[in-house]
């Protein structure tokens, strides 16, 4: 842009309040993150829907896990501690039956859900990856309610797709009260859904960096800091009512060392063509889904299934977030977690494949936790001297950041769940960089692209 005498009324989006350029005359949008606000305009309007999203994000996300530990105390009178020992407490046959009457419980509610709201959208990412972000409000809502039912009945699913739903389906409709554009639309619906990710998780910068990194594949500065101010105002309305420490606590504060450092190299790319098999066997199952009557038969025999498995292995139940922190502070012996990162994504895979709805996060979170104290634990049979939880918060970030095709999230949501791993930072950085670069170059896709359903379903 042309000025005279070093003055300029650099036209760009928002104005700034300096009119003057600096000494050297360069202009302030050379740095390529910054150069302006894209189609989705940060207008004042826009900045309230930021707000209000956030706010609602936050009471939904609370609501729900108070729905979901309701349903916890009334199946397994589980009422803080661990789940999977709570499940453990109860005999064989209650576990079976309950996860069957989960089963029974979801069959019927999605399949009302699907036959008269199947007009309305409910899959957010392809909603945002495909669409300008419009979500049903009633079929996000009546998913999300069955969703945390079933899981704190017992099933295989993570609890984060929920609130993240929910955020999605509030910022949609929000956009249409405020009259926002389909750009500003789609962006305050990527913001909803990491900012549902940071409530119930307590992890405001991981959901901000979800957000930017998995929903919308930028880190350009209106980006960013919409989606942290969204996940920061979700995450303290969360605090009313939920708990403000880690999600997974009293994971010590590992040290690095060259065992640890070496181990890296080596479990980056067993965890990466590992995630890939889990990745394509989730996206096959996904793709064979039931529908119609079909599920009302099958998602009760296939939650059967599990609970007999879950007769073993209680650890299964739920969606794997002790798996991971029993692996997070050193617990089990090589056959157990070798056992739980096998079976894990199986019980959940099948368990999605059956027609149910939920996360993906926390179960492959748990695989990657449990395949590291795995891998950990044999390696110190070689080079002994180094916690095994080490490894498994390593293997955790490599899992999910592959997984995701979103090695930053992994690494950020990692550290944020479990107050750790910061002295871990390099070998963990290594394992998450090698498992995503060999994902995305032997396949590509991730667990939320291979989920995406057909073309017209």
């Amino acid at each position: 842009m042309e000025h005279k005498g070093g003055q300029s009324e650099r036209q760009r989006v928002p104005q700034p309040l300096i009119k003057k350029r600096i000494a050297s005359g360069r202009g302030a949008m050379e740095q390529p993150n910054i150069t302006h606000d894209g189609e989705a305009a940060l207008t004042p309007l826009f900045w309230l829907a930021i707000l209000a999203t956030g706010v609602l994000t936050g009471l939904f996300g609370a609501g729900l896990m108070a729905l979901l530990q309701f349903v916890e105390k009334l199946a397994f009178s589980f009422h803080g501690g661990s789940y999977q020992d709570a499940v453990a407490a109860t005999s064989g046959l209650h576990r079976v039956l309950t996860l069957v009457g989960a089963g029974l419980v979801g069959a019927l509610g999605w399949f009302l859900i699907r036959r008269y709201l199947g007009n309305e959208r409910s899959e957010i990412d392809d909603a945002i990856w495909n669409g300008d972000g419009e979500l049903g409000a009633r079929r996000s809502l009546a998913t999300s309610v069955v969703s945390e039912v079933v899981i704190g009945m017992g099933a295989s699913v993570g609890r984060e797709a929920a609130p993240k739903l929910m955020g999605g389906a509030t910022a949609s409709v929000l956009s249409h009260w405020l009259h926002l554009s389909p750009a500003q639309k789609r962006l305050l619906v990527a913001c909803g859904g990491g900012a549902g990710l940071a409530a119930v998780y307590n992890v405001p910068l991981g959901g901000a960096i979800f957000t930017a990194e998995v929903m919308l594949g930028s880190f350009a500065l209106p980006t960013v800091l919409t989606a942290l101010a969204c996940s920061l105002i979700a995450t303290m309305t969360g605090w009313l009512f939920l708990s403000s420490s880690a999600t997974y606590v009293d994971v010590p504060d590992y040290h690095f060392s060259g065992s640890i450092m070496v181990w890296s190299l080596v479990a980056g790319v067993l965890i990466g063509f590992l995630a890939v098999v889990y990745i394509r066997f989730l996206g096959w199952v996904s793709a064979r889904r039931a529908k119609g009557w079909t599920i009302l038969w099958l998602m009760p025999l296939t939650f059967a299934v599990v609970g007999l498995i879950g007769l073993k292995y209680p650890q299964l139940f739920g969606n794997g977030k002790d798996i991971a922190h029993d692996a997070f502070v050193g617990l089990g012996g090589l056959s157990l977690l070798f056992a739980l990162f096998a079976l894990k994504p199986l019980v959940t895979t099948l368990t999605l494949g059956s027609g149910a709805a939920g996360g993906v996060f926390t179960p492959f979170l748990a695989t990657g936790a449990a395949l590291g104290g795995f891998l950990g634990l044999a390696w110190t049979h070689l080079w002994p001297g180094s916690p095994v939880g080490a490894f498994a918060l390593i293997g955790a970030a490599a899992m999910i950041g592959a997984a995701m095709q979103a090695p930053l999230a992994g690494l950020v949501l990692v550290i944020e769940l479990t107050h750790s791993g910061f002295n871990l930072m390099i070998p963990m950085m290594t394992a998450t960089a090698i498992a995503t670069w060999i994902v995305r170059h032997v396949d590509g896709y991730s667990i939320y692209s291979a989920r995406l359903p057909g073309r017209g379903e």
